[in-house]
């Protein structure tokens, strides 16, 4: 009874491998994928494992209904038209010479409404000096796409890769606006083009800021000029700059200063940065900080005390002046009055020389009359 028991259930084991394996004798594929968009075209294949595959004839079922009566096809495609082409699809093989027929695996397929989109994620916008940066473009959870990558810069709008693979990264190693887009399906299905990605390309020139007033204390209402200069060998390409404050990052200039009225709230770290007018996506990385400590707008009391110290200290002044200019006048004065003095003195002093060089005179007259009248 021990080998009679083996012997069946070794035939119950080889029965149950045959039948499991009969279904696996039918394959159903579907391509380029299980999920689909509207207007994209799905290929259906069904393969007999068994014979060649002119000895069968084909049926397509969709939801346990016949979809495509048999045929001596294999091979079917379809135009997805609407989400109602969603369904559980399996293929049949009937062998023309006998009635056997075989089932294959069921494949759910699902059909999603619009068009999608690519899209474009940057590990990083900035390529460092000398590196580059990846580029990874995608199109949902679907499977089987290939990708077109496209750049534009100034000049070109160019596509600079096709992958003949399902590749959805590259690394590039210049500057330029990026986009992408997936393709897949015989004929050939497009998404729409992924979002723009600007690059940007770190050149090796230094910049640094300078400001003016230099000195380090800047009051609230004074006006400072902030010059953006390019280091090392800057002086023979032409620039364009841009600026980075506590409150705002300006537009690309031609301009190479920045020039405002200073507030409380322009306090802060002041940084710029710089690249070629012929190459817009190429630029140097940003300078260091320049930082900006505003003091604030005195209060109206200090103001009054300004003021008036001010005033006092020019009225200070003037009297000051006046003082200098009575007491130069007053030694004027007293010099004039002087003069005035020796003056009379000295008149005096003919006046009395005269009075006493009068009797001299008289006796002299008459004398000489004396003689006139020959008496001494």
């Amino acid at each position: 009874m021990g080998p009679t028991f083996l012997c069946e259930l070794g035939l119950f084991f080889l029965c149950t491998l045959l039948c499991s394996g009969h279904a696996q004798d039918a394959v159903l594929t579907v391509k380029p994928s299980s999920t689909l968009f509207i207007e994209e075209t799905v290929s259906f294949k069904c393969v007999m494992k068994e014979g060649k595959h002119t000895d069968w004839e084909y049926k397509l079922n969709k939801d346990g209904r016949a979809f495509i009566q048999y045929s001596t096809y294999k091979n079917y495609r379809k135009q997805i038209k609407s989400p109602s082409d969603t369904g559980k699809y399996q293929c049949s093989g009937h062998m023309k010479k006998s009635h056997y027929t075989k089932n294959s695996n069921t494949v759910s397929l699902t059909v999603l409404a619009g068009k999608p989109r690519a899209t474009l994620t940057p590990g990083s916008t900035i390529i460092p000096v000398g590196g580059s940066v990846t580029l990874t473009c995608s199109v949902g959870s679907s499977a089987g796409w290939k990708y077109e990558w496209f750049r534009r810069d100034q000049n070109t709008d160019v596509q600079i890769r096709t992958d003949d693979f399902n590749v959805r990264v590259i690394r590039v190693s210049e500057g330029g606006i990026y986009h992408c887009r997936g393709r897949r399906g015989n004929p050939v299905y497009y998404t729409d083009k992924s979002d723009d990605v600007t690059i940007e390309k770190t050149i090796s020139n230094k910049v640094v800021v300078k400001g003016r007033p230099s000195w380090p204390q800047i009051f609230s209402g004074e006006t400072i000029s902030l010059t953006c200069e390019v280091q090392e060998g800057g002086e023979t390409t032409e620039w364009e700059y841009r600026w980075r404050g506590p409150n705002q990052t300006t537009q690309w200039t031609h301009n190479n200063y920045w020039i405002f009225n200073v507030s409380e709230s322009s306090s802060g770290d002041y940084m710029c940065k710089s690249r070629r007018r012929d190459d817009s996506y190429s630029s140097t990385e940003w300078s260091e900080a320049f930082n900006l400590s505003v003091s604030t707008v005195p209060s109206p009391e200090s103001s009054s005390f300004l003021i008036l110290m001010i005033i006092g200290i020019i009225s200070g002044v003037i009297f000051i002046f006046l003082l200098l200019l009575f007491c130069c006048y007053r030694k004027s004065r007293g010099f004039t009055d002087d003069q005035r003095v020796s003056q009379v003195e000295d008149q005096q002093q003919v006046y009395s020389s005269l009075l006493h060089g009068d009797r001299c005179v008289y006796e002299s007259i008459r004398w000489s009359k004396n003689t006139e009248n020959g008496t001494v």
